[in-house]
């Protein structure tokens, strides 16, 4: 068992249903959709046109006034996590050095910044491509139009401002945010896929569960809103077949009549404390964290791996962690992308883990969401604390013909009033083989 209890006091999102975790918790309460026609670019010759794009937001309100020029060198998916830094520490009241933050805490216990970290997940960040083809374009020799590394070396890279790299590293966000908060305690990076956030949310677990730190933020964000993230899916067959005509249903997690994921963006950042710290602040605690656990699955690097093992040991990790039963598990919070192989092999993983229960109260936000790499798990995470908080389980969009065997049970109609006292989210990677689970419950002193 952990020395140090854990607890989560500020969960900060950009999704599309919104900013800020009211307007994830209120839109899927609502049964809204976040999915329509991709708008960041023309998305014409793809084989669905469809997105899920976070709304438009101005970083001049989520940055102090002295740190304005460093946006210049956010790519989109470091503006998420810088947007919901801010949020998180909103929502958790929690001072840091961001000036806007402390306006929104004032008279709240400052945290120290040496006992602040930091754990982010990434993924692989897409370059401008704009201002890339433009440097290329006076690297070509003219006359047989191959690329000429001389050029280049003399005048192609000389078009792109000297920090241009810096926009696209994936340990970038993390840095931002950690400058603008002063966190300064342990912190890093995880890039594994969509299984990024839940990693990283374990780590900051661990962090502070061994004493090294107080206070974590820690989630991750991803923009697959772009030509090559979107085209990548395709091309390994990944993408939503049609539903241009209704993207509020294009999307159906476990549905076998089901044909692909719709791509996305979003970001989601918790503010993990020690329980102790928290009290110590007055922090409105919104859920305890009680076990973390990992699976790797071996069979390929770009295919689902049919019998769930990785991912069911991910989850029996996480529960042995907790000193839970599976009989114990109020909710499951499922990672169902409406690709059916992947779909088939979790809905496999938790047969193994559940055994013969039937009816598992379950969500799946996919279908309203869609899928956005290393923020995912990070925004199903924020549903589940806010579900646990408010005892309440949200509608799951496109679930209507949810072929589970019996084994879970999604809401449909509207939300469902349910005594919530723990719950299990499952996270893994499309691409590779890492699997991540996290046992939260119901803070009860």
């Amino acid at each position: 068992m952990n020395e140090r209890r854990v607890v989560i006091t500020g969960c900060g999102v950009a999704t599309p249903l919104g900013i800020g975790v009211d307007a994830l918790w209120d839109g899927l309460i609502a049964r809204k959709s976040g999915i329509g026609p991709i708008k960041a670019f023309d998305a014409g010759g793809l084989k669905s046109r469809l997105g899920a794009e976070v709304p438009d937001y101005k970083m001049a309100d989520f940055v102090p006034k002295t740190y304005r020029k460093s946006t210049k060198v956010m790519a989109r998916d470091i503006e998420l996590a810088v947007v919901c830094a801010l949020e998180a520490t909103r929502h958790a009241k929690l001072i840091t050095k961001c000036t806007l933050a402390r306006d929104e805490a004032d008279g709240a216990l400052s945290v120290d910044s040496t006992r602040f970290g930091a754990n982010i997940g990434a993924g692989l960040i897409c370059a401008d491509l704009q201002e890339l083809a433009g440097a290329l374009q006076t690297s070509g020799d003219h006359a047989s139009g191959a690329f000429d590394e001389q050029k280049w070396g003399e005048e192609g890279m000389y078009q792109l401002t000297p920090l241009w790299l810096l926009k696209f590293l994936p340990n970038m966000l993390g840095c931002h945010v950690t400058i603008v908060h002063d966190a300064q305690a342990p912190s890093n990076t995880i890039t594994c896929g969509e299984a990024s956030s839940h990693l990283a949310i374990g780590e900051a677990f661990r962090t502070i569960a061994r004493g090294a730190a107080d206070v974590c933020i820690c989630g991750g964000a991803e923009s697959k809103m772009n030509p090559m993230g979107v085209m990548r899916q395709q091309l390994i067959g990944r993408i939503v077949a049609g539903g241009d005509d209704d993207p509020a249903t294009a999307c159906r997690p476990f549905d076998g009549s089901a044909n692909g994921m719709v791509a996305g963006e979003s970001g989601g950042l918790l503010i993990l404390e020690d329980l102790e710290f928290a009290k110590k602040r007055g922090a409105r605690i919104l859920a305890e964290v009680i076990g973390f656990g990992a699976g790797t699955s071996i069979s390929s690097w770009h295919e689902p791996e049919a019998d769930g093992v990785g991912a069911a040991l991910a989850v029996e990790n996480a529960l042995r962690d907790a000193g839970l039963k599976a009989a114990q598990v109020d909710l499951v919070c499922t990672f169902g992308t409406g690709i059916n192989g992947y779909d088939a092999a979790e809905l496999a993983a938790w047969k193994r883990v559940l055994g013969d229960r039937r009816d598992v109260p379950a969500m799946a936000l996919k279908g309203a969401l869609g899928t956005s790499g290393a923020g995912a798990g990070a925004v199903d995470l924020a549903g589940v604390v806010m579900a646990l908080h408010h005892n309440t389980l949200p509608p799951s969009a496109n679930t209507e013909r949810a072929a589970t065997d019996g084994l879970l049970k999604f809401a449909q109609a509207g939300p469902v009033d349910l005594k919530i006292k723990s719950a299990v989210s499952l996270a893994y990677a499309l691409s590779g083989s890492q699997n991540a689970a996290l046992v939260l419950r119901r803070y009860e002193g």
